[in-house]
């Protein structure tokens, strides 16, 4: 009987152990310090700090930072791996991203990603930036839908501050090549649906200046 007391105590004892070092790495995410969010970044040399990890143990930590197109990080531009708390990375001019972070502990145990923030490389004699590429808000990603209608959801800015207008394409083909909205000053749009498909969408976005992103494509299905 005490035999098996002690085993209960040592298995509560390495479990308890277990979590601790789990939540203990959680709490890891860097926290970023530049370039912060919507900044815009006048060198396309751009440099990233982040706060250092301060751990009891000296913990030995690998960050990795990811660098995208988009805000679900499906169009990745740059990974990159350091022990420092700072790095440099060259990108594009006059260009949108989005960045992340997350640290690794010695032991391989990843900490989750920090906040997702954006910010804009500056381009040489710019006079118009392109409208920022159009982030999806519904239906998620991959999702599957039941209902026979649905309202399409994005969210687009500029940073110049130009009226926008979006041309939708939507169907079954992907990418799709039909047009069912133009010139629509609205973000949400609604569409009608069958059973059993899988559909294919994707944004245009134009400002008042003649210039224009184009959107990734997003898909979803029907049961």
């Amino acid at each position: 009987m005490k035999k098996f007391i002690y085993s209960s105590i040592l298995v509560f004892l390495l479990m308890a152990c277990s979590k601790g070092d789990e939540e203990e790495n959680n709490n890891g995410v860097p926290v970023i310090l530049s370039p912060a969010n919507n900044e815009v970044c006048v060198n396309d040399y751009v440099f990233f700090e982040w706060e250092k990890i301060q751990d009891q143990s000296n913990d030995y930590f690998m960050y990795q930072i990811e660098i995208a197109a988009d805000n679900q990080f499906k169009e990745i531009i740059e990974t990159v791996e350091t022990e420092s708390n700072s790095t440099e990375i060259g990108l594009e001019k006059n260009t949108t991203y989005y960045w992340r972070i997350k640290s690794t502990n010695s032991e391989g145990l990843s900490s989750n990603y920090s906040k997702t923030y954006k910010f804009y490389t500056e381009g040489e004699t710019v006079y118009n930036y392109l409208p920022e590429a159009p982030e999806l808000k519904a239906p998620e990603m991959n999702t599957a839908l039941n209902p026979t209608k649905t309202t399409l959801k994005w969210e687009a800015a500029d940073y110049d501050g130009d009226n926008l207008s979006y041309d939708v394409y939507f169907g079954t083909a992907n990418p799709p090549t039909k047009k069912i909205s133009e010139k629509n000053t609205t973000t949400t749009l609604e569409v009608t649906l069958e059973p059993g498909k899988e559909y294919f969408w994707r944004v245009v976005v134009k400002d008042n200046n003649g210039s224009e992103t184009i959107g990734q494509v997003w898909k979803f299905k029907t049961n």
